[in-house]
């Protein structure tokens, strides 16, 4: 019988994910309150056009979804996983009260005089470098906690071999996924309403207080922490496997010469390298053991000679980059929101008669959909199979990240065909020659759209981030743990490329784009069939992944034992 006492340990278990997953919560509450409606801010108190704030937003994001990758780095090689998330809630919190502050000083914003008489130019180069001052530290701690709390997370779970663990990890990327998409949620829709009713001082003064709570909650709970140091530079092994490999290029490799010899770290399980991508092996095989090897068994020279587990780690990134390339692609249709609130704009979005949902508010279905997709899947999808089933089931890695890529495109075909009927809508009502008219069809068009989006998220992006995680190297868990959002980042790339090419290609003096300013005259409805067609083509192109990544680690994407389930491919 599996015993995992996780309660009783004195450092680690479940006790120690409340407090990660709240100082991850808090932290994203506090951030995105301030993010979302930032261009306001921008415009009413700095005298900035739309245009010049959406550019300096757009390198705050930039900038924040790059952070985590060098946080990720630096955890993993030099400084560890608690320093830098701790590192990360200083600078963040500092971040934000200093932007609170130009809420307070008014010498640190344009006069709301000059604003609305255009005497000037806007802000002054003082203030606009404390401005981004400001961000650039929110930008820095974000990053610091936001690449490691899901590695520090899983840090806190121990005995790996074991089922129940195996459950329990599960759960824990669930329900991280669950929080940070409702604190999300939180913060698009009640801190975004204090802003507007109670002014700039309250609406920044509540993200300072919940910044402080994240901070607070990650220190109180140091002594129970189980804290892994840093433990290999993989970036430099990585570096010299493929030097070593391209100098020893023209040894012969043969897989069934029992005499040749690899280098392989004392006590390590992997003393032989694996067949696939053959010539990386060149880097631990060991020509002269008295030339290559010193008395203590260490390589004599390491960007000529290397180990089998530095040999392996490589291949294991390489292995995973097709299956996080599909990731990335189903990422795309999530960054559609933009078009998405123009189609929202048009419609009739009453609940009442007197209540409203605005437009910029309907990214929340998406969010809500996902959380409660997530939720139903672990509490009561999987507990119910396993017991119409009498054994424990799950969906393997595989099969989540497939089925999340199929219902993201069929996702796209019914936005589509949603697109289409309210554009007849509107073409009947004869309002297509002005693009701000309302017409009498309900925006609820469009939460069937959001139901299968959030659930191809809540099976995509738990699968992918638990993917990652366990099938990299444990010594590149933070790196792991942000991959999924290096892909959203590079979704919002060729989003906009995909964008740039249908614009370019259908448009003309009578021609109106796809994509045209006035969402009637174009087909945003072709280009949304587009985008679904893509999305099939994808889920092609993930099977061939699949299949030739071959199985995961213990055989269920890293949910051991046997769960009966076959893997997609």
């Amino acid at each position: 019988m599996i015993t995992e006492p996780l309660l009783s340990n004195p450092k680690g278990g479940i006790r120690a994910l409340f407090f990660i997953i709240a100082n991850e919560a808090l932290e994203r509450l506090a951030s995105f309150g301030l993010s979302t409606n930032m261009i306001m801010y921008l415009t009413r108190e700095y005298g900035m056009d739309a245009a010049s704030g959406a550019q300096i937003l757009f390198l705050y994001s930039a900038a924040g979804n790059f952070m985590p990758i060098i946080g990720a780095f630096l955890a993993d090689t030099y400084v560890g996983r608690y320093p830098m998330i701790g590192f990360g809630c200083i600078t963040s919190l500092l971040g934000m009260v200093l932007l609170w502050l130009t809420t307070i000083i008014p010498e640190a914003r344009v006069p709301s005089c000059q604003i609305s008489d255009r005497c000037n130019n806007g802000a002054t180069a003082p203030q606009l470098l404390f401005l981004y001052f400001c961000l650039g530290l929110m930008s820095i701690g974000a990053g610091g906690i936001r690449s490691c709390s899901l590695a520090f997370g899983a840090d806190q779970l121990r005995k790996r071999d074991s089922l129940k663990y195996a459950g329990i990890l599960e759960s824990f990327f669930s329900w991280y996924y669950v929080v940070s998409s409702a604190s999300v949620f939180i913060s698009m829709t009640c801190l975004v309403y204090i802003q507007d009713a109670l002014g700039w001082k309250v609406g920044f003064g509540v993200p300072v207080v919940l910044m402080i709570l994240s901070t607070l909650s990650f220190f109180l709970a140091s002594p129970i922490y189980v804290k892994p140091k840093a433990k290999a530079n993989w970036l430099i092994g990585f570096a010299r496997v493929l030097v070593a490999s391209i100098r020893k290029r023209r040894i012969e490799l043969c897989s069934q010469n029992p005499d040749e010899l690899y280098h392989h770290r004392k006590g390590s399980a992997l003393v032989v390298p694996s067949e696939r991508i053959r010539f990386l092996n060149r880097a631990c095989v060991i020509k002269n053991p008295e030339e290559d090897l010193m008395p203590d068994g260490r390589a004599s020279d390491p960007w000529c000679l290397c180990t089998v587990d530095q040999v392996e780690e490589l291949k294991a990134l390489i292995k995973v980059i097709p299956i996080w390339s599909t990731g990335m692609l189903v990422s795309v249709n999530v960054c559609q929101n933009s078009f998405l609130l123009l189609q929202a704009s048009t419609m009739n979005r009453h609940i009442t008669s007197k209540f409203e949902i605005p437009a910029g508010s309907f990214y929340a279905f998406l969010l809500l959909s996902s959380t409660i997709w997530i939720a139903l899947y672990d509490r009561v999808i999987i507990p119910l199979a396993s017991k119409i089933r009498g054994k424990p089931t799950r969906l393997s890695l595989k099969q989540k990240i497939g089925l999340g890529i199929l219902v993201s495109a069929a996702s796209m075909a019914v936005l589509a065909i949603i697109e289409r009927v309210r554009r007849e809508t509107a073409i009947r009502e004869g309002i297509s020659d002005n693009p701000d008219a309302a017409m009498h069809m309900s925006a609820m068009w469009l939460l069937p759209f959001y139901f299968l989006l959030g659930f191809s998220e809540a099976m995509n992006g738990v699968g992918q981030n638990e993917f990652f995680y366990t099938e990299l190297p444990k010594s590149m868990s933070s790196v792991a743990s942000n991959l999924f959002s290096i892909g959203l980042s590079a979704a919002s790339l060729v989003a906009s490329f995909i964008v740039s090419v249908v614009r370019g290609f259908i448009s003309g003096e009578n021609q109106e784009s796809w994509v045209s300013g006035n969402i009637t005259k174009g087909h945003y409805d072709y280009y949304y069939w587009l985008l679904a067609s893509l999305g099939f083509a994808t889920f092609i192109y993930y099977l061939a992944c699949s299949k030739a990544y071959g199985p995961c680690k213990g055989g269920q994407g890293g949910i051991a034992g046997d769960l009966d389930i076959s893997e997609t491919t």
